[in-house]
Order: structure tokens, then sequence, then C-alpha cells
């Protein structure tokens, strides 16, 4: 049974939450980061907690090319990748309120980060290079890192990204601790978030 600082606790979680939603309006809540940085496992559970949809952009890119991301650089080159994960990351925005977990490269695009800033909040979820590796390790499914080392493809993509990751409107770290204490730190930043609070344009209807 559950104490009564756990069930304040909770309570507080839940009111957090329920405003934050309101707030949101029709925007999405955009988790950007490295490959690794569990966008897709807290992203669903971040999306439960707020009551709305999930949508992860590298599904719904594969679902539109009809094949495999890996099989998509292969055949096509990651520029032509990039071109359509940009399309594809424009037309999923136009679906809030909702969260959307994009890949890692997706922030790098200028057009990109603008539509972010216009239609959702963006959320880092920052990890260091020891995190990020083990949690690669574990799949062999990542077409940059078939380039080279490992360890040397995610260093300079650190390098590359994070100053630009750096931009996003809440940084969170994920670290190795349940994947429920990083979205209570998440409904947190959210709940002190200036970008937040939905102007007329962007409430929901209804």
């Amino acid at each position: 049974m559950p104490s009564r600082a756990q069930t304040r606790k909770r309570a507080d979680k839940d009111a957090k939450s329920k405003l934050i939603r309101a707030n949101l309006g029709m925007r999405s809540l955009v988790l950007i980061g490295l490959m690794g940085a569990g966008k897709t496992a807290i992203g669903r559970r971040l999306a439960k907690q707020l009551n709305v949809g999930f949508v992860d952009a590298d599904t719904e890119i594969e679902r539109a090319a009809g094949k495999s991301i890996s099989d998509f650089f292969a055949d096509h080159g990651e520029t032509h990748f990039r071109d359509g994960e940009r399309k594809v990351i424009a037309r999923l925005l136009k679906g809030g309120p909702q969260v959307l977990a994009t890949g890692g490269g997706a922030y790098m695009d200028e057009q990109t980060r603008i539509a972010v800033a216009k239609h959702g909040i963006s959320i880092w979820l920052k990890a260091d290079l020891k995190i990020l590796l083990e949690r690669v390790g574990r799949r062999d499914h990542r077409p940059l890192l078939k380039t080279g080392d490992p360890k040397e493809v995610m260093k300079r993509l650190m390098d590359e990204r994070y100053p630009v990751y750096e931009s996003a409107n809440i940084t969170t770290v994920s670290r190795d601790v349940p994947h429920e204490v990083i979205v209570g730190e998440i409904i947190d930043a959210l709940a002190n978030c200036p970008a937040l609070p939905a102007d007329d344009g962007q409430k929901a209807r209804g």
C-alpha cells in the first residue's frame, strides 16, 4: 500500500500532467537526442502519463518508404533519407497533441528545427557516451554505426550534434534509472517551461 507521501507525489504529478496537457493545445512534445538516448521508451511512457498519442518518426518513415531505415540508407544514401525525414516530420507535427520521437539526425535540419519550434516543444534526452554505447550495442540496426568504429562514430556525432541539441526547450539527462524517473523529471520541467502556455492559435478546439 502506498504511503501518504507517495500518494501526494502521485497526485501532484497527475495535477501537473493535466495542466500540461491543457496548455499543450494542439502542439507536440518532440523528443530529440542521439540513438540510444531512450526517445521511444521514454516517449511512450510520457505520452501515457499525459494521455496523448505517441508517434515514432522512424516508424512512420519506414511505413512511408516501404522499407527499413537501414535498407533506405543502403539503397538511396543519407541525403535522400534526410529529405524524406524532413517531409514526414513536417506532416507529423500537424497531428498534435502528441509525443513525437525523432531520429538522431532529424533536429540537425534547420527547416525541421523551425517547424518544431512552431508546432511543438522540444525535449533533449541527453546521455553520456558510455550509456549510449551500452544501449546501441544491444542491436545491430543503426546505419551510421556501420560506417566505422561505433565509439568513434558516436563521439563524432556527439561533437556535431550536442551544440545544436542545446537549443531545445528542455534538457533531461537520460541515464540508467527507471523510465518513470525520467518521465517525472520531464513533467516537472514542462510545468515550469516558459514556452509551454498555449497561445490562442494553439489551443485545442472545443
